[in-house]
Formats: C-alpha cells, structure tokens, sequence
C-alpha cells in the first residue's frame, strides 16, 4: 500500500507519465469489455461492403473481407494484452528465480546462469525470437514462448545486480547469523529489495512484449487469419496502402498509442521509485 501511495503521489502532478497511465487503464478496461464495446463481429465478412472508407456506419472501415477495422482493433486490444501479461509472466517468473539463484550463490553458478544470459543479450531480441519461433513453428501460443524467453535476460540480470547489493546487508547477515535458511532468506530479506525495480522493468517490458509480438504476427510468424491481432491486421493491410490506407493505418495507431503509453508510465514509474528521490522528498 505505501509503494502504491507513493507512486500515486509522484504521478498525480505530473501530466505525462499520468497521460501514459491513462492510456494503460484505457488499453485494459477496451481489452476487458470489448465483447460490449465492439459494434460488430470482427471476423464477419460482408464483401458487399469491402474496403468501405471511414464512415458513420464503420467508423474506422472495413478491410478487404468487408470486416469492420473498429471491431477488430478493440478485440485486437484484448489478443495484444493476454500475449503482453502472459509474456511477462512467463519472464519474470523464470527470470527473477534465476537472477535470485545466479546472486544469491554466486561463483560457479552464476558465471554459468550469467554466460546463458550473455548470449542471449547479444542477440537482437526480434531476431531471437524469429529464430525460435522457426523452430517450434508459427502460431500465437509459439510467439508467446518465444517472446517470454526473448525477455528472461533482461531479468535475470536485473535481479542479480539488486541481490549482490543487498545480499551482504546487515540484516541479511542477522538472519544468516539466527540460522535462517537460504530459501527464507532469500524470499523474506532479499526479493522484496527487487520490488520496486521489477514493477518499473514489468512495465517497460509489456510494451517491449506487445511490439514484439506484433512484429512476429506482422511477418506471419504469429497470429494467423482470421484472428484480430494488430500486427497480422498490419500485415493483411500492406498490399492496400495507396488504395486503402485505412485498413493499416488505425492498426499502426492502436500499436503505437500502447506502446507510447507504456513507456512514458513505466518512465513515471522509474522515477517515482527512484531512491534517490524518495530519500530526499523526505
């Protein structure tokens, strides 16, 4: 409660990370209700009414099936946050428990963990996941597992550098010296030290999941037809740009305004959270 009452106090005066927290609550409460807030089906076809331009009667068109682009870009909202939060997930589970592990025990272990998440790093992450998905094969489950792994890294080490911080701490000491074990330890004096890192690289990360996903459904590696994912409607559509710019366009602009958001929250975040301020506001 006080970690939220202290990134509400920071964000509450400051107009932009609060424009990218709002556009966070706008993303889930379309994802949550798009069932009520979609006018139509989204894989509905009326071909009397293809590529319609924006209207009254379609807002945002109709791409080349006749399919209403508003439909499918809220229920694109719903696809585009359950792959985001599962990806994260999924990553930071598998992270922070190896980050803990590589920390907490050092040596051997973690030069072993860390040289893993070395080569990882250096690759780019759209390419490390292209190349995963290549080989468990294409599909939007796939793209999920590919994206969670592409993320483990950027976990793990931030875990890592927080617990070889703490881990030698006067308290975690006490604890050591009273004979409480490594698990205890571990769990009660070192990961909520992680907290606050972790809750900024969460939300920086979500944008970093979507986009990505977005990318591999965008090359055919992820969602497939006729599933309302926002990089497989970008994908449909770019065949259409000169003669039906709409059909990308509204898409590219969901795209966009969510990673936006999340980037300029998980900025607020980082600097609500930063130490150094907390300790000199008070």
């Amino acid at each position: 409660m006080l970690l939220l009452t202290t990134i509400w106090a920071y964000l509450r005066h400051r107009p932009i990370p609060l424009a990218g927290f709002g556009i966070v609550v706008g993303l889930v409460l379309v994802a949550v209700l798009a069932p009520w807030l979609a006018p139509r089906d989204p894989i509905a076809q009326d071909l009397y009414h293809r590529l319609s331009p924006p209207s009254w009667a379609n807002l945002m068109g109709t791409d080349e099936f006749g399919r209403d682009i508003l439909s499918r870009v809220i229920y694109g909202a719903q696809i585009s946050l359950r792959i985001g939060l599962l990806c994260i997930t999924i990553a930071l589970s598998c992270g922070t428990t190896l980050g803990l592990i590589s920390g907490y025990r050092g040596g051997a272990t973690d030069a072993a963990i860390m040289r893993v998440m070395d080569v990882m790093l250096a690759f780019p992450s759209i390419l490390l996941a292209i190349a995963i998905v290549a080989v468990i094969g294409p599909g939007i489950d796939n793209v999920m597992i590919a994206v969670s792994i592409v993320l483990i890294p950027q976990y793990a080490r931030l875990v890592r550098g927080q617990v070889l911080t703490v881990r030698e701490m006067a308290y975690v000491e006490a604890a050591r010296a009273l004979g409480a074990s490594d698990t205890r330890i571990v769990l009660r004096s070192v990961l909520p030290n992680c907290a606050a890192p972790l809750i900024v690289q969460t939300s920086l990360c979500l944008a970093v999941a979507i986009l990505d996903a977005a990318g591999l459904s965008f090359l055919g590696l992820g969602a497939q037809p006729p599933t309302p994912e926002w990089g497989a409607m970008l994908n449909s559509g770019r065949e259409l740009l000169l003669k039906a710019p709409w059909v990308m366009t509204f898409p590219g602009l969901a795209i966009f305004t969510v990673a936006l958001g999340l980037n300029l929250f998980g900025d607020g975040l980082r600097d609500a959270l930063d130490p150094r301020r907390v300790k000199l506001s008070s």
